[in-house]
């Protein structure tokens, strides 16, 4: 577990938030990032990109986070948006809906809110195709 990282195309930390720091603002990032500390605001990685977001378990995340890679030991309270993969360590604590393709979970992790399956990597809003219907944020169609 949590071992992943090389397979998923991004092997290197790019940016180190640290445990005494706290940044206000959102944040866009692309390759590796690894919060210690706490961020105040939201977090997504550029469209398309394979990032890899991990937060430890003194790291913490007041926001949304839109993402394509997900490793959790920390706290986030926000929505989660998870496009491939997410793991959840044992102190993991999520406060609002995880969305996900493929989760793995440890025990003694939580997740206070809805965990909504995906079966691709596209946003719930957004048309599979052009002509298609939009989708809710619990991925089924949206009709009019």
């Amino acid at each position: 577990m949590f071992g992943w990282g090389n397979k998923s195309g991004c092997a290197s930390i790019d940016t180190i938030i640290g445990e005494h720091t706290q940044l206000t603002g959102d944040i866009r990032f692309s390759g590796g990032l690894h919060i210690d500390g706490k961020v105040k605001g939201n977090i997504s990685a550029e469209p398309g990109s394979d990032a890899v977001l991990t937060v430890s378990e003194q790291g913490s995340i007041e926001g949304d986070v839109e993402v394509p890679n997900l490793v959790l030991n920390g706290a986030v309270v926000g929505d989660v948006h998870v496009s491939e993969r997410v793991e959840l360590a044992s102190q993991a604590r999520v406060t609002g809906n995880l969305y996900y393709s493929l989760i793995e979970m440890s025990m003694g992790a939580e997740v206070n809110g809805k965990l909504v399956h995906r079966s691709g990597a596209r946003r719930a809003q957004e048309p599979a195709e052009a002509g298609a219907a939009a989708l809710d944020e619990t991925g089924m169609p949206v009709t009019k």
